[in-house]
């Protein structure tokens, strides 16, 4: 239920605040893929899934903290579109339930749907990259799935912080090309290189410097 409303409601409403996209001709078909990409609004939660999901003609699940299926009105939605919760902090059991969104993740790789992922985990709101998680490497070396790197550029101007509609501001994005990984080892530097790899990437694509 969730893709026919991106594809025919959501992706039209969502061109209206895109001034331009890049590297279209990046995305592949017919494979399961990870989306990475940086995070400035809430705005880019369905940003990336309006824009590639109807092009491969497939479902994006994405990993959103656990924080935001408290309330009715988000749990509905994020259920709706099939999310996984990503625990921090000191919540109970966060470990083992961590485990089992992983495992989820990993059984729609395997279902040949997409995942999409905000390696840094919450959103800056000047625009600036904050340092990523090693979630985005546990992902691709567990799902052996290729990663897409996306940058977004102007959401934060669309949707800022405290914000309750978007602005009359247009955004941009920049799609990059897969990258994969084959190590073989995986191990905490092993994930903290891959996710360096991955945020230098998407550093390019929104012209800035990754230095974490």
């Amino acid at each position: 239920m969730a893709y026919p409303i991106a594809r025919y409601i959501i992706t039209p409403i969502y061109r209206l605040w895109i001034r331009k996209i890049g590297g279209l001709q990046n995305i592949p078909k017919g494979k399961p893929f990870i989306i990475a990409a940086n995070h400035t609004s809430y705005f880019d939660a369905l940003l990336l899934p309006s824009i590639i999901g109807p092009r491969v003609n497939k479902s994006v699940h994405a990993l959103a903290n656990s924080f935001y299926w408290k309330p009715l009105l988000t749990r509905f939605f994020l259920n709706l579109w099939e999310a996984l919760p990503v625990y921090v902090g000191n919540e109970k059991g966060a470990k083992r339930k961590n485990q089992q969104s992983l495992e989820m993740a990993l059984k729609y790789i395997q279902k040949n749907e997409l995942l999409m992922v905000f390696p840094e985990g919450t959103r800056s709101p000047d625009g600036k990259l904050k340092k990523a998680y090693t979630g985005i490497a546990r992902l691709a070396l567990n799902s052996k799935a290729p990663v897409l790197p996306c940058g977004i550029i102007g959401s934060n101007r669309v949707l800022p912080k405290g914000a309750s509609f978007p602005r009359f501001a247009r955004c941009e994005v920049k799609i990059g090309k897969l990258m994969y990984f084959n190590h073989k080892s995986k191990n905490e530097k092993t994930y903290e290189r891959v996710t360096i790899k991955i945020m230098k990437e998407i550093a390019k694509l929104i012209n800035q410097k990754y230095s974490y």
